[in-house]
């Protein structure tokens, strides 16, 4: 059984050093979705609902309330978008600032972006008000080319997307470095300002994500 939002999940309510140490992951920026999946059925498995149904109460309720602690643990470390900001809050005693600061290297596509959500808008009230024929057929078309922009948008999304993952990955080798959590060292040896930059851009990318998609559903009807 995949792991999911609704099987026993509580809201995040594990912080960083909850969701690291309990699947047992030492706390880095990136993590391999599909390992760490392999490890929370490693951990659960044995307490799956299905499988202590017929316990006693006392064990089951034990049980029941592990799972869902892994089950959260999991759905926290498995995003960036959650990852992240629990591993700054971990590491700093402090959640990131100025989420809605536009981070390096996003201001172009934040404009554009921006833009072009505003002119399909545009376009979109235009389109619901036609009634002739000939100007749907029009309409019909310049539609078709929104779609095709919107699709080389969500295209440099993605690629800005993949950039960023890997430099969560390159950011790994330095968590692994740095002195161990307790050092008085570890703080000075870790690059969070960097680790809050690429946070903020991913929020971003995820934030186009969801208004490129809604443009386009609304575009396609």
């Amino acid at each position: 059984m995949e792991p999911g939002d609704d099987a026993g999940r509580r809201a995040p309510a594990t912080t960083a050093a909850d969701a690291f140490s309990l699947l047992q992951e030492p706390r880095r920026p990136w993590l391999d979705v599909d390992a760490l999946k392999r490890r929370f059925h490693e951990l659960s498995g044995p307490l799956h609902p299905d499988r202590v149904h017929s316990a006693p109460e006392e064990e089951r309720l034990a049980a029941n309330a592990r799972y869902a602690d892994l089950n959260a643990a999991f759905q926290v470390l498995k995003e960036p978008r959650d990852r992240l900001p629990l591993l700054y809050e971990l590491e700093t005693g402090s959640r990131p600032k100025d989420i809605q600061r536009i981070p390096p290297g996003t201001m172009e596509l934040f404009v554009e972006i921006g833009q072009a959500c505003r002119d399909a808008d545009a376009f979109l009230q235009r389109k619901s008000g036609a009634t002739s024929p000939m100007l749907k057929l029009q309409l019909m078309q310049e539609g078709l080319n929104w779609l095709d922009r919107f699709q080389e948008l969500q295209r440099r999304v993605n690629e800005r997307r993949e950039v960023l993952m890997a430099e969560l990955l390159s950011l790994n080798g330095v968590w692994e470095q740095a002195p161990p959590p307790g050092d008085p060292a570890r703080l000075a040896a870790l690059p969070m300002e960097r680790l809050e930059q690429v946070y903020r851009a991913l929020s971003y990318v995820d934030r186009w994500t969801g208004q490129i998609q809604e443009r386009s559903v609304q575009l396609a009807m």
